[in-house]
């Protein structure tokens, strides 16, 4: 393994070992293996994939105050003290702010077939069952309702109303989640979201027929 590496996932470890399960290093993992693998089929910088897979969540916006920038601003900073040339982290700074959902619902204003790859694999991690199960960690951890009929999905939102949302956990699949599958970059991306999506639609199913008693 590349010694900036190793060095940038003993970091992001140490960084995260207190974060909210969903969002944590068993994240950051999962979404670097995706990464590395769609990664074979694409003609990409790999260093530059793997640096971002391991630090885009270094410091999410969400746990942060809505703070957009912290997140490459930290991720900056730890690639120049490793003493990654400048390219390479102005690269990885631009993949961390413009990748995410809620940066798709404003303007994006850079992108690469780096970033698509990373972006790819991060919504994977969003979907399928570990989808499921990080939509209703994080929502248990805002003290989220898990369902409420009254209140119905709001679809087409703008990045500030997704930002500010309180909604149920199951709006999140019909504001996020069930969208991804349309939304992937690669073939690969593409291949693993077609599973994974369909698996969540047979949950939902599975969710509201429990919900009304019927099973």
């Amino acid at each position: 393994m590349n010694n900036q590496i190793q060095l940038t996932q003993d970091f992001v470890i140490e960084e995260l070992k207190n974060a909210e399960a969903g969002h944590d290093w068993w994240h950051i993992e999962r979404v670097w293996e995706s990464a590395r693998e769609i990664a074979k089929q694409e003609k990409v910088n790999l260093k530059v994939v793997e640096l971002a897979a391991l630090l885009h969540d270094i410091a999410d916006a969400k746990f942060h105050d809505g703070d957009e920038e912290i997140g490459p601003q930290k991720a900056g900073d730890f690639l120049k003290s490793i003493n990654v040339d400048e390219e390479t982290v102005v690269h990885v700074q631009e993949i961390i702010r413009n990748m995410s959902f809620k940066s798709s619902l404003g303007e994006v204003k850079f992108t690469s077939p780096e970033m698509l790859v990373v972006q790819d694999a991060d919504r994977l991690d969003a979907i399928g069952a570990i989808g499921i199960a990080r939509a209703f960690t994080y929502g248990g951890f805002k003290n989220r309702e898990l369902y409420d009929p009254a209140i119905k999905p709001a679809i087409n939102q703008s990045k500030e109303a997704y930002k500010n949302t309180t909604a149920p956990t199951i709006n999140h699949f019909y504001e996020k989640l069930l969208l991804l599958k349309d939304k992937m970059n690669t073939l690969t991306g593409k291949q693993i979201a077609k599973q994974r999506h369909d698996f969540m639609v047979l949950y939902l199913e599975q969710f509201f027929a429990e919900w009304e008693g019927k099973r």
